[in-house]
C-alpha cells in the first residue's frame, strides 16, 4: 500500500517540480489550494479565501457545485474519452446543439478544443483556409487585422495576433506578420482627440463615447483601405481587453468593426474567452451591440470553470467552404486528442443548464450596480487613475501621477503588494501590473462584494502609502 506523503514533501515538489505559469520560480512560495466551497477557496492550512478573480476568470457558479459535480460523475460512469476524429458521442453533440441555441444566430457549427488559445488558433486557421476554398477564392487574403495590446493566448498563432509586449516581445522572431490598429482605450485616449473634444465640447458621456469610437474606427478604416484585399479577418476581444488591463472600449466600437468587416468583405472573429458566459451582463459580450460574428471563440467559463474545454463557433458560410469529395482535400486538418472530451462536455452542459434554471444572468445587473456603488469612492483616491467596469468585470488602476495618467514602474510591483494585503483580509486577487482586477463568480453575494472591495481599498493603501 502506498504510504501517504507529508505536506512538507508535497510543498517541496510544488516548488521544485511544478513549473507554474506566469510565475518567477526563483521567488515562488508554495500555496496549495485543497478544496473549494461556493465562492471560496480553502488551502492546506484550512484558511479560507474569497475567489475574487474566479480562478483565472473561469469559475461561474462557484466551486464544488453539486449540479456540475453530478453531471461529471454520471458521464464518468458512461465513458470518459471519445476522440473527435471520425466519431462522436451524444454528450458532445448535445452540447454543440445547446451552445448554438444560446449564441448569435449567425453561428451554426462548433469545433471543440481544450483551451482558449487553441480555440483562437482554430479560428485563425479556419479563416485562412476559408479564403482558399470558398466559391470565389481569394488566396491573397493572408493577413489578420488585430487590436493594439490584444491578448488571445500563448500559442504562436494566438501570440502573433496578440500585442502585449511584456508577454510577447521575446517571441517576435517566431511570429507571423499582422496588421495592427490602435488599442481602443477609453481611459488613455489620444491627446489629439482630447484636444478636439475640448474645443468642440460634448453634450453627454454618450456623445463623447460615440466620438471616441468613431475616432478609433477611422484608423481601422484606413488600415482596411490600405490592405483592402489582403485581410483574412479582423480579430477582437469584444468590449473589454483583458490582459491589457481590462481596457474598456468605447460603446459602438465593436458594432463599427462589424460594419467595416462587411464593407471590406472580410471576416470578424470575436474572442469571448474571457468575456463570455455572463461576465458583462449578457451571455456573450457581442450581444450588447447586436453583433453577429463570423467566428466566436469560447473557453474559460464554458464548463463553468471545471474542466478544460473550448469551442470555436462559426457560420454556415465558412462550414460550406470545407465540404467536398475526399480527394479534394478540403477537410480541416486540425484536431487535438481531447477536443470535445465528453467529461468536459458534460460539465459544460450542466453549466448551461444552471444558466437556464437559476436565472443567474438576471442577477448580474443588480450585483454590478452594487459593485459600482462600492467602488465609486475610490475614484477620489490620489493614486487611483481609473475605475472601470462592465457587468461583473471591474478594474482599479493605480497611478503614480493621476493628472498625467502615469503608472508606477512595473518593477515596483505595486499590484502585487496590494493583492498580498488583500490575502490578509481573506480575499484572493491577481493583478495585471498596476491594475487590480475584480472578476468574481456570478454567484457572489452582496456581503462578499463588500469584502472584495474592502480588500481592494486596503490593498491600495498598502501599495501607495495613502
Amino acid at each position: 500500500m502506498t504510504q501517504p506523503f507529508s505536506l512538507s514533501d508535497i510543498r517541496t515538489w510544488d516548488r521544485t517540480h511544478v513549473w507554474h505559469s506566469f510565475t518567477q520560480m526563483a521567488e515562488y512560495e508554495p500555496w496549495l489550494i485543497e478544496r473549494g466551497e461556493g465562492n471560496w477557496l480553502i488551502d492546506d492550512q484550512g484558511r479560507r479565501f474569497l475567489d475574487g478573480v474566479s480562478s483565472l476568470w473561469c469559475n461561474i457558479h462557484g466551486h464544488n457545485h453539486p449540479h456540475i459535480n453530478r453531471a461529471i460523475e454520471e458521464q464518468l460512469h458512461r465513458i470518459a474519452h471519445v476522440t473527435s476524429l471520425g466519431m462522436g458521442n451524444s454528450t458532445t453533440a448535445t452540447l454543440a446543439h445547446r451552445l448554438l441555441q444560446h449564441s448569435p444566430s449567425s453561428l451554426l457549427h462548433v469545433f471543440f478544443s481544450s483551451d482558449g488559445a487553441s480555440a483562437v488558433e482554430v479560428a485563425l486557421k479556419l479563416a485562412f483556409q476559408y479564403w482558399r476554398q470558398c466559391d470565389q477564392p481569394q488566396p491573397q487574403r493572408s493577413l489578420f487585422l488585430a487590436l493594439g495590446q490584444a491578448y488571445h493566448g500563448d500559442t504562436l498563432g494566438s501570440v502573433s495576433v496578440g500585442g502585449v509586449s511584456r508577454f510577447h516581445a521575446m517571441f517576435d522572431p517566431l511570429l507571423f506578420d499582422v496588421v495592427r490598429g490602435p488599442c481602443p482605450d477609453s481611459y488613455r485616449v489620444p491627446p489629439a482627440f482630447e484636444a478636439r473634444q475640448a474645443t468642440a465640447g460634448t453634450n453627454s458621456d454618450a456623445s463623447y463615447e460615440a466620438a471616441l469610437a468613431s475616432h478609433y474606427l477611422a484608423q481601422y478604416e484606413m488600415l482596411l483601405e490600405e490592405h483592402t484585399d489582403r485581410i483574412a479577418a479582423i480579430i477582437a476581444e469584444p468590449l473589454i481587453q483583458g490582459a491589457a488591463g481590462m481596457v474598456m472600449h468605447p460603446r459602438g466600437f465593436l458594432r463599427g468593426l462589424r460594419e467595416l468587416a462587411d464593407r471590406f468583405g472580410t471576416l470578424l472573429i470575436v474572442d469571448e474567452i474571457a468575456t463570455g458566459f455572463g461576465r458583462t451582463g449578457t451571455l456573450w459580450a457581442c450581444q450588447q451591440e447586436d453583433v453577429q460574428p463570423d467566428l466566436l471563440c469560447a473557453g474559460k467559463g464554458l464548463s463553468g470553470g471545471y474542466l478544460p474545454i473550448s469551442a470555436t463557433l462559426t457560420s454556415n458560410k465558412i462550414w460550406q467552404a470545407f465540404l467536398g469529395p475526399y480527394e479534394q482535400s478540403r477537410s480541416f486538418f486540425h484536431g487535438h486528442t481531447f477536443g470535445g472530451n465528453p467529461l468536459a462536455a458534460a460539465a459544460a452542459l450542466a453549466n448551461l443548464e444552471l444558466f437556464e434554471t437559476t436565472h443567474i444572468l438576471e442577477s448580474v445587473p443588480s450585483k454590478a450596480a452594487l459593485l459600482k456603488q462600492l467602488l465609486e469612492p475610490l475614484r477620489n483616491h490620489p493614486h487611483v487613475g481609473d475605475v472601470r467596469q462592465r457587468g461583473l468585470i471591474a478594474a482599479v488602476e493605480m497611478v503614480a501621477d493621476k493628472r498625467n495618467k502615469i503608472g508606477y514602474p512595473w518593477e515596483q510591483r505595486r499590484g502585487v503588494i496590494a493583492c498580498r494585503r488583500a490575502i490578509d483580509e481573506g480575499v484572493w486577487l491577481r493583478p495585471l501590473g498596476n491594475v487590480l482586477i475584480l472578476m468574481p463568480p456570478l454567484t457572489i453575494t452582496e456581503e462578499e462584494l463588500q469584502l472584495l472591495v474592502k480588500s481592494i481599498e486596503l490593498g491600495i493603501t498598502a501599495a501607495t502609502g495613502v
